[in-house]
């Protein structure tokens, strides 16, 4: 155990109306430690974390900083202890550059008390390249990829003597380079002797990057342990009472008609050609790096946007979608990537939001029948097992697999049978995802058919029937899933296909 413990945490309890989100929950992080923290969602790591953060208060127990106690009061509280967090969704303002973003709330001033700008791009710089990340931070942050937000937001941390960084799922939506240039980051922090406290749910990355890891569960510690002492199987039975080969319970179904079929699709220098089709009871996984084209293939499919060429036919009927309204008429439902900002409107209930999409059907002269909306809406909380203290509560308050059953009902719902489903566990603990995955399995045996667009090659192999990678907007080769394995995944995704069956 480290002897330089910067952080401790004793006896935390929270809890919320009807709900223990911690019981008594002890952890620790150590000064140039990466101390991971793990559990499914509900298990109680976003509670903890918030505590730290100050964005909530714990009911009893005691948070002590470099061996002395401390009360948390509120947000700008905990920063100037020294704890800084990283969430999912970065909390930068794109107008502004990447210096002012760094600095933003305790900017330096000049003699005449004025924002002193070319002070905060020097020291943005300095900054910057103690990370090693080549970037000018005059930037406007609208124009950073995601990889460079973050490396903003770790920046920012360090702008404030940051001696606690929580990271939470920090590599969720970048590429494999991206994500060992990160990890070259964290080496960095971690000789600095910055203490991090690391959340995600992909557990492969865990074992190059974490020193400990401390598992949670129904608010309640499980186990502190060198990440070295563990193997993966063993974490997934200390976080859910399962087993790693119950991840991707896969159920096979008889290919039927065809539903879908594209021939020679094009969309500029984006997309490029792309002939492929998709039956009834079929997942065609479709993989490669991002930037590959695969999330811009399904805004096409779905008419968010117009492809330049080629055409698209349901069921031997050639269609021309144009819009999402064609899309949801033709029997097309899309879970995207991004479901907080594109899948949901999170202020609206879960009735709401299961609604949006059938409005046609449940409306009449304009006027909501919301008896017709609310016996919708009990079908599928039922149906689908969500969790939710009723139909009103907002989505924004579920869990994220409760979130995504939201999306899938406003689908299911509108009798779709053509499913796009990009990213469809991303940010999902092990439990969630093998319920979605239960979902799919549902959807396939009563002859629905499921593009999975996924980055997480696992997933592509444990659910896929057959698997279609892409390369800067081409496919590039296409596998029986049972041929298939990683390496060879990985070879047509850099564009170098080797034994590919067409």
């Amino acid at each position: 155990m480290p002897n330089d413990i910067i952080l401790t945490m004793r006896g935390i309890r929270k809890s919320f109306p009807g709900v223990v989100a911690l019981a008594g929950v002890d952890f620790e992080v150590a000064s140039g430690e990466v101390h991971v923290l793990l559990g499914e969602n509900g298990a109680g790591k976003s509670t903890l974390v918030n505590i730290l953060s100050g964005a909530c208060r714990k009911d009893s127990g005691e948070i002590r900083l470099a061996g002395r106690p401390v009360e948390i009061k509120n947000p700008r509280h905990s920063r100037e202890l020294g704890i800084s967090i990283i969430y999912q969704e970065f909390n930068l303002i794109p107008g502004l550059s990447a210096g002012e973003n760094i600095f933003l709330g305790h900017e330096p001033a000049n003699f005449a008390g004025l924002i002193a700008h070319r002070q905060i791009h020097a020291e943005a710089s300095r900054l910057l390249r103690e990370l090693g990340v080549d970037l000018d931070p005059r930037t406007p942050v609208r124009r950073l990829g995601v990889a460079q937000q973050q490396m903003v937001e770790i920046a920012k941390a360090l702008s404030v003597e940051a001696k606690v960084l929580i990271m939470d799922e920090p590599t969720s939506a970048l590429t494999d380079r991206e994500i060992r240039e990160l990890f070259a980051v964290i080496r960095r922090l971690q000789a600095k002797g910055v203490a991090i406290i690391y959340i995600s749910h992909r557990l492969a990355e865990l074992f190059e990057v974490g020193d400990r890891v401390t598992v949670l569960r129904d608010g309640r510690h499980v186990a502190t342990e060198d990440i070295s002492a563990v193997t993966p199987a063993q974490l997934v039975r200390l976080m859910a009472n399962r087993a790693l080969a119950e991840h991707f319970p896969k159920q096979k179904v008889p290919a039927g008609e065809e539903l879908l079929r594209v021939e020679q699709l094009s969309r500029g220098r984006v997309l490029r050609d792309l002939s492929f089709s998709l039956r009834r009871g079929e997942v065609l996984g479709l993989a490669g790096l991002l930037g590959s084209g695969r999330t811009e293939l399904a805004r096409v499919l779905f008419g968010v946007e117009c492809s330049t060429a080629g055409t698209i036919s349901i069921k031997g009927r050639p269609v021309r979608i144009n819009s999402p309204a064609a899309a949801i008429k033709l029997g097309l439902g899309y879970l995207t990537a991004d479901r907080q900002a594109q899948g949901l409107v999170p202020i609206l209930s879960l009735q709401e939001n299961l609604s949006l999409p059938n409005l046609g059907r449940l409306a009449r002269l304009g006027v909501v029948n919301r008896r017709a909306e609310t016996a919708l809406a009990r079908r599928f909380v039922a149906e689908l097992r969500i969790k939710t203290p009723g139909l009103w509560q907002k989505v924004m308050y579920l869990s994220g697999g409760n979130q995504q059953k939201v999306v899938l009902s406003k689908w299911l719902a509108g009798e779709a049978e053509i499913f796009i489903c990009d990213e469809p566990t991303r940010g999902l603990d092990v439990a969630a995802k093998v319920e979605i995955y239960q979902l799919m399995n549902r959807l396939t045996a009563r002859g629905a058919g499921i593009i999975m667009i996924s980055s997480e090659l696992p997933e592509i192999l444990g659910m896929s029937d057959r698997i279609l990678e892409m390369h800067q907007g081409r496919l590039t080769a296409e596998f029986d899933a049972n041929a298939a394995t990683q390496e060879r995944i990985l070879q047509a995704a850099l564009g170098h296909p080797a034994g590919s069956r067409r």
